[in-house]
């Protein structure tokens, strides 16, 4: 099912029938793309905590004001540490509702397989939905940005030497409005030209689930598709929900940053969403 965001609204429903967590229960976990950090999410977080919602916003290694460089953070598992850890530390009877960014939808779905149970919904914006993670060329193909009609963007790291493949990835400041933000407000775009850090590109690319996946089949998923998205691109997108059907697909009118393009319509999304029974189980 294909619902547009034009028709999302920013507020609860006033039937508490469809309202399957208490709204004070209600947690929301934030996980950034590659370079993001958990800033990115303030537009949000503004919203969701002026609405009563809890949320929690997470730096991955190497991201927001984490004081690890991306050179330095060689493994998926490495990378991903500090979602995991929040999770682990999460009450066994509380529940929360993940959104994944971008490649933040790695994160949120090695939570899945590993702490099902306390995942009431799984949301992926824009963002990398592969069951197992990178196991095949064409996992590659279908989830990895592909930049090279913009000509030389990326600006790499080589934390094991020159003659090794490269550890660390950022788009360069001259190609990120042009590229990530190009229907976002200038003063987000220019606020992410000096936040953005570069990503871990090898501990990124190596992200495998080899676990049991029907833990992460327990966990109903949403999936927020971007129409004017350059660095997923929407056929990217489908390619993934073909892949790895969710329980309901959405699509907004935004860049790759809804959270600054389209933060209202986005906000809706996500309320409407912990307000029905998609993450009912």
């Amino acid at each position: 099912m294909i619902v547009k965001a034009e028709k999302a609204i920013g507020v609860v429903d006033d039937d508490p029938t469809e309202t399957t967590i208490p709204l004070k229960q209600q947690h929301f976990v934030l996980v950034h793309g590659v370079g993001g950090g958990g800033w990115c999410w303030y537009k949000i977080k503004s919203l969701m905590e002026t609405s009563g919602y809890k949320v929690s916003c997470i730096d991955l290694k190497s991201a927001g004001i984490d004081q690890s460089h991306a050179d330095s953070v060689l493994s998926f598992d490495d990378y991903n540490k500090p979602l995991m850890d929040f999770m682990f530390a999460l009450p066994e009877n509380e529940q929360v509702i993940l959104v994944g960014h971008s490649a933040g939808g790695l994160s949120i779905t090695q939570a899945c397989h590993k702490f099902a149970n306390k995942i009431h919904l799984a949301v992926y914006v824009a963002a990398t939905m592969l069951k197992l993670g990178f196991l095949t060329d064409d996992d590659h193909k279908i989830a990895e940005p592909d930049l090279s009609e913009f000509g030389d963007v990326y600006q790499l790291g080589f934390g094991l030497g020159q003659d090794k493949p490269p550890t660390s990835v950022l788009v360069k400041k001259e190609f990120q409005r042009k590229i990530i933000y190009q229907l976002s407000p200038h003063e987000d775009s220019t606020l992410a030209a000096m936040l953005l850090r570069p990503g871990p590109m090898l501990a990124l690319r190596s992200a495998q689930f080899k676990y049991d996946d029907s833990e992460a089949e327990k966990v109903p998923r949403m999936f927020i598709k971007t129409k004017h998205d350059k660095v997923v691109k929407p056929e990217q997108q489908e390619a993934m929900i073909k892949r790895w059907s969710p329980c309901t697909v959405h699509e907004l009118d935004s860049d790759h940053s809804p959270f600054f393009s389209a933060p209202f319509l986005l906000f809706g999304l996500l309320v409407k969403a912990a307000a029905s029974d998609v993450g009912s189980k």
